[in-house]
């Protein structure tokens, strides 16, 4: 739904207290130091001890509504958006909502989950939902804690490209000096690659009583970044383009691109290939890692910070998810 126009009322981030280099998991993996930041590009990311993921949620959320200037009670709509939820059921999002202080029945709460797109999803749902009136004020939190599945035995390398964290935005019908438009919402889907990035354990594709070994290597992360870079590789700049162009914007008229954070090497492919000057792509991905679902907030929220966002600005989020998806918005703030 294009020209949709809101209120980007607050953001914010949760992180968990624990920050690690790659040199400290050289040391832990057995490798020289240097190792995993020079085949991976990540030098540190956050990783979750006691902390629980709900608990990250509810800390990027707060930051958020304190910043929109609102009460917890005020949100009517609460979407948590991320690849993997606290359980298999319930849904995650109501938990949430227990942590905010929201009333019973003062909100209606639903989960989201198209891996690293996630948030983008969230996002096209708020905002239309907004739009057609059905809800005032929507909460869009990812978090994730991708430390849990990790293949650090198998394939150190991916596994250091991983960081978690929570990140979260309130979304509000337009309001006079917080109205943002939505140019353009484009995802499309290449379920070739279906199988280049994985977790096969906690669905119902394998029967922990019958197969309890296969259940357990099902429990790490598996990836073909070959497979993936050679997919997008040949994809992603050409839907690009077809963002661009149900924007009616050009790659110049773009004054930031926040992007999923999916690996170093990624994000200088999106340089080179897709036409944007470094300078205008968001890029924390070294100093956090992907952060799954919410590695795009997280990456919004530093934006906004910085102030490298600022009323008129023409910004594009765009990522990348497993499935092979791809997506992208693009709003004028």
């Amino acid at each position: 739904m294009t020209g949709v126009t809101f209120s980007l009322r607050g953001t914010g981030i949760g992180l968990p207290g624990r920050r690690v280099s790659s040199v400290s998991l050289d040391r832990e993996i057995g490798k020289t130091e240097g190792w995993l930041e020079e085949n991976c590009g990540v030098r540190e990311r956050y990783v979750c001890g006691a902390e629980a993921q709900d608990e990250l949620a509810a800390t990027a959320a707060r930051e958020a509504i304190a910043e929109a200037n609102i009460q917890a009670a005020n949100i009517d709509l609460l979407i948590f958006a991320s690849a993997i939820p606290k359980h298999s059921i319930p849904a995650t999002s109501p938990l949430i909502a227990r942590h905010l202080g929201i009333p019973n029945g003062a909100c209606a709460t639903l989960d989201v989950n198209s891996t690293c797109l996630s948030f983008l999803s969230g996002f096209d749902v708020a905002t239309a939902m907004i739009a057609a009136g059905r809800y005032k004020c929507a909460l869009v939190v990812s978090s994730e804690i991708a430390s849990r599945a990790l293949p650090w035995r198998t394939d150190p390398a991916t596994a250091g490209l991983f960081g978690d964290g929570a990140a979260a935005a309130v979304l509000t019908a337009p309001e006079a000096n917080h109205a943002s438009r939505i140019r353009a919402i484009l995802f499309e889907t290449y379920h070739d690659g279906y199988e280049a990035c994985q977790l096969a354990a906690g669905g119902t594709a394998i029967d922990f009583h019958k197969e309890p070994a296969r259940f357990a290597a099902g429990s790490f992360f598996q990836m073909s970044g070959r497979e993936l870079f050679k997919l997008t590789a040949g994809k992603f700049p050409e839907y690009v383009d077809r963002v661009l162009a149900a924007a009616k914007w050009t790659h110049e008229d773009v004054d930031l691109v926040v992007p999923h954070q999916a690996s170093p090497l990624a994000l200088a492919h999106l340089v080179k290939r897709c036409g944007f000057a470094r300078d205008r792509v968001v890029d924390i991905v070294a100093s956090h890692g992907n952060q799954v679902a919410a590695s795009i907030p997280s990456a919004l929220h530093f934006a906004r910070r910085q102030g490298l966002i600022n009323r008129g600005s023409r910004v594009l989020l765009l990522g990348t998810s497993a499935g092979v998806s791809f997506g992208g918005i693009a709003i004028e703030i």
